[in-house]
C-alpha cells in the first residue's frame, strides 16, 4: 500500500488532517479530580528534619576532617621519625 504523493509545487490538498482527533482532544478533558494530598504528620516532619541534619553534619564532618589533608603547609618531608624501639634499649 503506497501513500498518496503530495502535489508538485508545494500546494496543500484540501483534505482533512488525518489526526484531527488530536486537535479535538482538548474538548474531552476528564472532570475527575485526584484526591487531595495527605498532610505530613508531626513524626514525618521530625524524621525529615533529622535526616537533613544528619546529612549536613556528615558534610560538615567530612569538610572538617578533610581540610587538614588539603592544606599546603610546608612540612620538612626529610625529617624521619624514629620509634623508641630503634633507640637500642
Amino acid at each position: 500500500m503506497s501513500l498518496p504523493q503530495p502535489p508538485l509545487g508545494g500546494a496543500r490538498s484540501p483534505e482533512a488532517v488525518p489526526f484531527a482527533f488530536v486537535a479535538e482532544a482538548e474538548r474531552f478533558r476528564s472532570n475527575v479530580t485526584p484526591p487531595p494530598r495527605q498532610r505530613a504528620g508531626l513524626s514525618e516532619i521530625a524524621g525529615n528534619i533529622l535526616v537533613g541534619l544528619v546529612i549536613v553534619a556528615g558534610f560538615a564532618g567530612a569538610l572538617l576532617f578533610g581540610l587538614p589533608a588539603l592544606g599546603t603547609d610546608s612540612h620538612d618531608t626529610r625529617e624521619v621519625q624514629h620509634s623508641e624501639a630503634s633507640q637500642g634499649r
